[in-house]
């Protein structure tokens, strides 16, 4: 692709993802800013940066109103993007600046699994499946999505599997309990990764979600990925997990999370 025009929208961001304001966002972010970014340039990457107003932040916050955590995305996004090119004195104002968030809905959070989950999806995917190694591995190690389609036997020493979180840069620790590494053993197990998809190939956290609900929705469990960290956590906490022993494997500080266990 040519480059795009010097002062157009186009060239603003092409210029953003070369600075440290970019890079010091997490791998989640930036392709979560990306895909946002895509749909913008592709409707107004050849209008003057200079030309972006309020009232056009405004309207792309507005269509996105019936999905409020895209709408916050998008602003996200662009506040990220004005922020810097103020600063890198390429606008003389912030189209964003005093845009509010859409309001959030208020809800109970993703439904977590029950014990009655777990074992109706242990009888339909049995040892040996790759289903049985993903549930597992969300299950006996509490990591998020992001984190569970990386972690892999590069990752493990002395029976201690060590990550750093997608989404906090947090170190984690976790003990790899007996149960966990017989499913692993059983495998099918990626090379790199413990979660694989067709011929042990490595999945992406949104492939990877979309492939685990459908696994759900054949064990008649009609639950997610997301909800297995609060069972994982909750078996933890029964089994005798202190505060500290919490926060080290599901990444928390402080203690008030764990303490909720």
């Amino acid at each position: 692709r040519g480059r795009a025009p010097a002062g157009s929208l186009q060239w603003l961001y092409d210029g953003y993802r070369e600075t440290a304001a970019w890079q010091s966002l997490s791998p989640a972010t930036r392709r979560q800013r990306e895909n946002i970014f895509r749909h913008v340039m592709e409707a107004a990457g050849c209008e003057p940066c200079t030309s972006i107003r309020r009232q056009h932040i405004v309207a792309g916050r507005d269509r996105r109103a019936s999905t409020p955590a895209q709408a916050r995305h998008f602003l996200n996004a662009m506040r990220g993007l004005f922020r810097w090119a103020l600063e890198a004195d390429f606008v003389r104002a912030d189209p964003t600046a005093g845009v509010r968030n859409p309001p959030q809905r208020r809800t109970a959070g993703f439904p977590a699994w029950t014990e009655d989950d777990v074992a109706r999806y242990e009888a339909h995917w049995p040892l040996g499946t790759k289903e049985r190694v993903w549930l597992d591995v969300l299950l006996y190690t509490g990591v998020r999505r992001g984190d569970a389609v990386r972690l892999g036997r590069q990752h493990i020493r002395d029976g201690v599997a060590t990550i750093r979180t997608e989404k906090t840069g947090t170190e984690v620790s976790i003990p790899i309990l007996p149960v966990l590494a017989a499913t692993l053993a059983a495998g099918p197990c990626g090379d790199l990764a413990f979660i694989s998809g067709e011929s042990r190939k490595p999945l992406t956290k949104e492939s990877f979600g979309n492939l685990f609900r459908d696994a759900c929705r054949a064990a008649h469990v009609a639950k997610s990925a997301h909800g297995v960290r609060k069972i994982g956590a909750t078996r933890a906490a029964e089994n005798g997990a202190t505060v500290a022993e919490l926060d080290a494997i599901f990444g928390w500080q402080g203690g008030r999370m764990a303490s909720l266990y």
